[in-house]
């Protein structure tokens, strides 16, 4: 029995797939599709609501993001969000133009009032405070519309046609600074859409291993396994639905945490699959040896992993399919034909033009981080790998600003062990969702012992984050900081420097590079 589907269509914000997000939060399956989707394929997705995202761009502008007419005649409910709102509104009869400087333009946490006889606003307060991003209003409202919302500074901060389910907002309800954002949502599938929640991660596991066996048949997979949360899950997932038609191979690139590498061999001896592991490290460090630009190491290693999948794949005999760990952040910073490209993910944007299997896999592609852990612990794998933390496939290579070599790798390692053992040893290691070293390409005067250093500085990030799509640093207590620096620098050859990165996603990403 298929799943009910919300279908949100992407006019290039930068929240699109949070909402998303929000909305499996409330147990309903729901896909981002681009904003030129064509009738026929929205009919045949068969949604029970549509949901169209906010953008950079004005609707009354040449060349701007549009959709076909003909999907405000579907019958269905459409929620707009800051630009599909004004869309909406432009498309049936209303007017948006340019906010002027001291009217109607918002941006940030602004107070907002609501008419909680509607039913997008059924439940929640009638003022709080709501998350604003807009340039443009709508100085004409369609005929056939109501305000059910305003602010100070804008009196048509929500509109809603209820006879035909249209409803639009002017703020972001998926971002966590709108106080009541996710019951609004829910609201709108609920009671608006006729969502009954059918959205599980038993019903994702058993489609998805369904799905598996039947594009694999008889044929053999070759996953790439990096011993993270991603490749982990992954191969659960493959063990389940082929067994031993799958081979794993863990390519130790010489970008590893310390002692990652036997750790990884050591977890997976005990599994009933067959892994491989590949010490790959002086490769990588020859194609990479100069390279200082973050996208072309990305690129380099993501085209050397595929190099020695294809060479390994060859050892076992003739491999049919290729099985990677992407999930949906990776593909959503990659970019997509209306979003910026954020930064190639390996095993995304990092991919070559060629690749000599018949086809790749990726069962998680369409999975944030806390549904992978979610479909983990529904495979029965251990919490202790279901919760560890994100490391990035490209490993400490974009960890190490500039050219990457072998000494700086270890400096790196050795910084890094010490800062994690000490936030664990502080009892904070579930506090925060991810922390890690970075080494810069900064060097500065010292002293030791009296003596004249010129060293390199080392960053701390740490930050704290429901969804890796936004997050916020994490406030570690100066005394712990304070341990951590004196053992770096007294520990750790090379070090004379330690900074800690205080800045959120957005505007920054988690990782530098």
């Amino acid at each position: 029995m298929k799943n009910q589907r919300v279908l949100v269509l992407d006019f290039g914000g930068q929240y699109n797939q949070l909402i998303a997000r929000r909305v499996r939060e409330c147990s309903v399956y729901c896909e981002v599709k681009p904003h030129g989707m064509s009738l026929e394929a929205i009919r045949a997705y068969d949604p029970i609501g549509i949901i169209f995202t906010g953008g950079p761009q004005s609707v009354y502008a040449a060349g701007s993001p549009q959709v076909d007419a003909g999907i405000f005649e579907l019958g269905v409910p459409i929620l707009g969000i800051c630009y599909g709102c004004q869309l909406m509104a432009h498309y049936l009869g209303g007017e948006v133009t340019a906010a002027q400087e001291d009217t109607a333009r918002e941006y940030g946490k602004t107070k907002t009032w609501f008419e909680t006889d509607c039913r997008l606003f059924d439940g929640i307060p009638e003022e709080s405070i709501t998350w604003m991003s807009h340039g443009d209003y709508m100085a004409k409202v369609p005929e056939s519309f109501r305000l059910v919302a305003h602010s100070a500074a804008c009196p048509n901060v929500g509109i809603c046609d209820e006879a035909r389910g249209f409803y639009g907002v002017q703020f972001h309800p998926e971002v966590n600074h709108t106080e009541f954002g996710l019951a609004m949502l829910r609201n709108f599938l609920y009671k608006v859409c006729g969502a009954v929640g059918d959205w599980t991660m038993g019903d994702f596991m058993r489609s998805s291993v369904e799905a598996i066996r039947a594009k694999v048949g008889s044929g053999k997979a070759l996953l790439a396994l990096s011993g993270g949360v991603d490749s982990s899950v992954a191969a659960a997932l493959l063990a389940e639905a082929i067994g031993d038609q799958l081979t794993c191979i863990f390519v130790d690139h010489g970008q590893l945490r310390k002692n990652e590498g036997d750790e990884v061999e050591a977890a997976f001896s005990e599994w009933d699959l067959n892994f491989v592991r590949v010490n790959a490290e002086e490769r990588f460090l020859v194609k990479l040896a100069g390279v200082a630009e973050p996208e072309r190491k990305r690129k380099i290693i993501g085209e050397e992993f595929i190099r020695v999948f294809e060479e390994e794949s060859k050892k076992i005999g003739a491999v049919d399919y290729l099985v990677q760990g992407t999930i949906y952040p990776d593909v959503i910073e990659s970019g997509s034909d209306v979003a910026a490209v954020i930064k190639s993910h390996h095993n995304v944007g990092g991919l070559p033009d060629y690749v000599d299997f018949k086809e790749i896999i990726e069962p998680l592609r369409l999975l944030f981080k806390d549904e992978v852990r979610a479909l983990g612990r529904e495979l029965g794998l251990p919490e202790q790998l279901v919760n560890r933390q994100p490391f990035p496939g490209p490993g400490l290579a974009i960890r190490v600003i500039g050219d990457v070599t072998k000494e700086k790798l270890d400096i790196l390692r050795d910084a890094d062990f010490i800062f994690r053992e000490e936030i664990a040893l502080a009892g904070l290691d579930k506090c925060y969702n991810q922390y890690f070293a970075v080494l810069t390409n900064v060097r500065s005067v010292g002293v030791m012992g009296d003596g004249r250093t010129y060293d390199y500085t080392l960053a701390l990030r740490s930050v704290t984050t429901s969804d890796f799509m936004t997050a916020d640093w994490a406030r570690i207590p100066y005394d712990v900081l304070d341990r951590i620096s004196v053992r770096i620098v007294n520990e750790v050859r090379g070090i004379n420097r330690i900074v800690y990165d205080i800045t959120s996603k957005p505007p920054a990403t988690i990782e530098w590079e």
